[in-house]
């Protein structure tokens, strides 16, 4: 997680395949504006054929999310951007 701008980013553990679904095509855990909990479920990126679970650290909206489902992405890529609220 980095904060710049009064945004918090929040980046990628590992390397793998991000998805923003639990299953193809399903409802995305979240979208652009949705306000999330500590511990909310953000996506989810797979690797190495485990599913692994991106969570949120802080309450905030989603400003925005970078990769696209089915991308993959870097150890420490931008995944999503939170504005803290209170």
């Amino acid at each position: 997680m980095c904060v710049a701008a009064g945004l918090v980013q929040v980046t990628a553990p590992l390397v793998g395949t991000f998805y923003q679904a639990s299953s193809p095509g399903g409802e995305p855990f979240v979208q652009v504006g949705d306000i999330v909990e500590p511990g909310h479920q953000l996506a989810i990126i797979e690797a190495m054929k485990l599913l692994n679970s991106i969570t949120a650290d802080v309450r905030g909206r989603v400003h925005a999310v970078h990769p696209q489902d089915g991308e993959v992405v870097e150890y420490a890529q931008p995944l999503f951007d939170l504005v803290p609220v209170d």
